[in-house]
């Protein structure tokens, strides 16, 4: 229990210190020691815990709660030691790296990096109960529903709420008041 509590200490901690950089010295010490993607990951993580999920967003009961990556990887294993033991709802959390788009129910959130795929097409058919994140500058326009943006070398999201409906997925207040936007594209 204690490692599952750390881990989850340190990702809140993570978001904490980024949200709160200007005002505590020290956060920026520990953000200075953190990559972009580091920070992006935490990111990734600390979404689970301000998004709701319908059932049918998972294949069943025992599921686990998968972020996929798709396209190049820009994280690398950190990744996986951020999220090792961590849980969301009692489901074990895994990082699956893809290189074609995933299966209905097979990913909660999905982060898409570089790819060649047509964005518009490949949103549209993720269905429902899919987070998906991005990078791309359009990605908003093309029916993402949170785009990382690096503004005056903090990493910031923008959020399309829009988007999020239609997948299914609830957004809390909590979330949406910390996103440097959000649209209604």
């Amino acid at each position: 229990m204690g490692g599952t509590f750390d881990r989850s200490l340190r990702a809140a901690w993570i978001l904490f210190a980024m949200l709160t950089v200007p005002v505590f010295p020290s956060a920026a010490q520990i953000r200075a020691r953190l990559s972009e993607y580091d920070v992006k990951a935490a990111f990734l993580l600390n979404f689970t815990r301000f998004v709701t999920w319908p059932a049918a967003a998972f294949a069943g009961a025992n599921s686990p709660f998968a972020i996929c990556i798709l396209g190049d990887d820009p994280f690398g294993s950190g990744f996986d030691q951020l999220v090792s033991g961590e849980t969301v709802d009692g489901r074990k959390v895994t990082v699956e790296r893809l290189k074609t788009p995933p299966q209905p129910k097979t990913c909660q959130i999905l982060f898409i990096g570089d790819t060649d795929k047509d964005l518009p097409a490949l949103l549209e058919g993720l269905g429902t109960g899919v987070l998906t994140v991005g990078e791309q500058p359009g990605f908003l326009r093309a029916g993402g529903i949170i785009r990382f943006a690096v503004e005056d070398r903090h990493v910031r999201f923008d959020i399309n709420r829009r988007a999020a409906a239609h997948a299914s997925l609830t957004l809390s207040a909590r979330l949406l008041g910390v996103a440097r936007k959000v649209v209604k594209e």
